[in-house]
């Protein structure tokens, strides 16, 4: 676990999701605005089915992998914000992407430190590209995905969606910031479809 300091002075600690964090995300879902929720899975989605919430906490910690960020200091440390990526069975080389940030801590530089960390910990365990469907109108996470980017962003849109692609950049000091795969010591069946989405931050 590390401690990060938001653009506001607030403090979150950042580690890797694990079985205990279940009904942790469950009500971290519940806690977001209907148009984050919405941002997150682009369909109304009032909470997380316990089903789904399994799936997003029993990670490999490879081909699956999940950072959330929490407030250890509060009683049952809530999280605050979440950003994971799926490797692609057809592509190992390629996963997809999402990240959603609770309304009380948008704007805070939180999205853009949790996605750098992820795309780190992607780059040592094989992944050299990023993908997602996101809104076309969510420009926070467009800016934040681009800067990952060891060129530029491809884009293609669909209606009122884009499908994004990067390339990661292969940072030399990746295995510094790359979190320990994920516990599967007692912390705490979904479609691998909930991952395709991405909020903004």
């Amino acid at each position: 676990m590390e401690h990060h300091t938001l653009n506001d002075g607030r403090k979150v600690a950042i580690r890797s999701i694990g079985p205990d964090d279940h009904e942790r995300l469950r009500a971290s879902h519940a806690r977001l605005s209907p148009e984050s929720r919405y941002r997150r899975f682009l369909a109304t989605k009032p909470e997380l089915s316990s089903a789904e919430a399994r799936y997003l906490v029993e990670i490999d910690g490879s081909d699956h992998l999940a950072l959330v960020a929490t407030l250890p200091d509060e009683p049952d440390e809530p999280i605050v914000a979440v950003a994971r990526y799926i490797r692609l069975p057809d592509d190992p080389a390629a996963a997809e992407f999402a990240i959603v940030v609770g309304d009380d801590y948008q704007r805070q530089g939180l999205a853009g430190e949790l996605m750098t960390r992820l795309a780190h910990a992607a780059v040592t365990r094989g992944v050299k590209r990023f993908r997602a469907t996101m809104l076309a109108d969510n420009i926070a996470i467009q800016r934040v995905t681009a800067n990952l980017a060891a060129g530029p962003l491809k884009r293609r849109q669909l209606g009122s969606l884009s499908e994004v692609e990067i390339e990661l950049a292969v940072a030399n000091e990746a295995t510094t910031a790359a979190p320990s795969p994920a516990r599967r010591t007692g912390r705490d069946d979904a479609a691998p479809a909930i991952i395709a989405a991405c909020a903004g931050s």
